[in-house]
C-alpha cells in the first residue's frame, strides 16, 4: 500500500520503487497488488542494508527528504529493509 499523496504519482509511472522496513517480505517477484484502476506489478525485491538507504532512494520512491521516507516506513515492528521495483499496470 502507498499512501495517499503517492498513489497518482504510482499510478503515472513517476514512482517505480519504494523502500519498505518489514519483519518478513510481504510481496513477492511478479506479484500484482491493487492500486487505484490497475495494479502494481513487482519486479524486483531485494533486502539491502538500513545504511544503504539515501536520499536518492528517498526521492525515487517519492519522498521530499530520507527522513521523510524513514517516519513513513518505520510504522511498525520490522527490522529487515526491502528495495522494491515495480510497474503499474493498468486494468
Amino acid at each position: 500500500m502507498f499512501a495517499r499523496p503517492l498513489r497518482e504519482r504510482v499510478r503515472a509511472g513517476e514512482i517505480t520503487s519504494s523502500v519498505r522496513i518489514w519483519l518478513t517480505p510481504r510481496v513477492k517477484v511478479g506479484g500484482r497488488y491493487r492500486l487505484l484502476d490497475g495494479h502494481v506489478e513487482v519486479t524486483r525485491l531485494q533486502e539491502i542494508d538500513l545504511s544503504d538507504v539515501d536520499d536518492a532512494m528517498a526521492r525515487a520512491g517519492g519522498f521530499d527528504s530520507l527522513d521523510a521516507l524513514m517516519d513513513t516506513a518505520r510504522h511498525g515492528r520490522g527490522e529487515r529493509v526491502f528495495l522494491v521495483d515495480f510497474v503499474f499496470v493498468p486494468d
